[in-house]
């Protein structure tokens, strides 16, 4: 896209700015991950960024879904479909980045609007995942607990993971096509207003003879998320997570920090399966496609080094 803001960033947020390893998800302690993660994005307001964040919800829509499955259960109330459970999770996510943000930056002086958009995404009906679904959700279970899952829920696929023992309910994770609310994120940015949008990859639609139908699957926020940093034209996007780069043979004696890499060469490692797919492998390639559709720069960075990622200090950068 042509004449990118460069005020403009959109800021992707992993998993542990929401949840940390050994806590069980309650709202107390969600929160108060926000609040401390709020106080990293406030110091890009500070600095005079136009702000965009975008967010994951693997284990916020997980649980949605089984409190729904509870409630079948015990009180016969009917379950809401995947869709609907992303919304759900979109919603007091947001709520929580709404409410720490606009708290810590009273704090500090400064008055900012802030909207969280229940963000609808199109995919493709006709996307291979569909017939093979591959993303994870939920739960491991015995054997004979998804026997019992199936016989209540048929439509659902299990897939065993011999690793680490169990089984899980696994659902389409389709390829994001373009954003139903980008025009609304554009414009409300550009009124200088903090905007939420695309939580968890969006609420995946289809879209058939002009009508959007929702459909049971997960879509990646860090692809969703080029999506719309490319949509809005966003001069830089930022992908937080808990690892502090992109490494080669990550783990291994042979192990190598990416610092700057151009994307036609990260791209060819991309290709050479360096990066695997249910961990690096969507952020290398929602970074690589940013470049490719005319964006300035891709940050890959753990979450607490924000601001040194943006001087150029920490992280991996992703460049044309």
């Amino acid at each position: 896209m042509k004449n990118r803001d460069k005020n403009i960033i959109v800021v992707a947020l992993g998993g542990n700015a929401l949840l940390r390893k050994g806590q069980k998800g309650s709202f107390e302690e969600q929160y108060n991950n926000i609040v401390q993660t709020c106080k990293i994005l406030a110091d890009m307001v500070q600095a005079g960024y136009k702000l965009v964040i975008t967010h994951g919800n693997g284990p916020q829509v997980g649980a949605t879904i089984l409190r729904h499955d509870a409630g079948e259960k015990l009180y016969n109330i009917p379950p809401f479909p995947m869709d609907v459970c992303g919304a759900e999770t979109q919603g007091f996510i947001g709520y929580m980045i709404q409410q720490a943000l606009t708290n810590e930056l009273s704090r500090r002086g400064l008055k900012k609007n802030i909207v969280t958009i229940v963000t609808r995404v199109v995919v493709d009906k006709n996307d291979p995942d569909f017939i093979n679904p591959s993303k994870p959700v939920g739960p491991f279970y015995t054997f004979e607990e998804m026997e019992k899952i199936k016989k209540i829920h048929p439509e659902y696929v299990f897939k065993e993971d011999k690793m680490r023992g169990g089984w899980r309910r696994v659902v389409p994770s389709p390829d994001p096509k373009y954003i139903v609310e980008g025009p609304a994120v554009k414009t409300l940015i550009e009124a200088d207003f903090i905007v939420i949008a695309s939580g968890g990859g969006g609420i995946p639609v289809v879209e058939e003879d002009g009508t959007y139908i929702g459909v049971e699957a997960v879509i990646d926020k860090d692809l969703a998320g080029e999506r719309l940093a490319t949509f809005i034209g966003a001069n830089k996007f930022i992908i937080l997570t808990d690892i502090d780069a992109v490494y080669i043979d990550y783990g291994k004696p042979t192990q190598r920090k990416i610092d700057v890499i151009k994307a036609i060469e990260l791209k060819k490692l991309y290709d050479e399966g360096h990066f695997p797919p249910g961990s690096m492998g969507p952020k290398v390639k929602a970074a690589i496609r940013f470049i490719e559709s005319g964006g300035e720069e891709a940050i890959i960075a753990e979450l607490t080094q924000l601001m040194e990622a943006i001087d150029r200090k920490a992280g991996t950068h992703v460049i044309p």
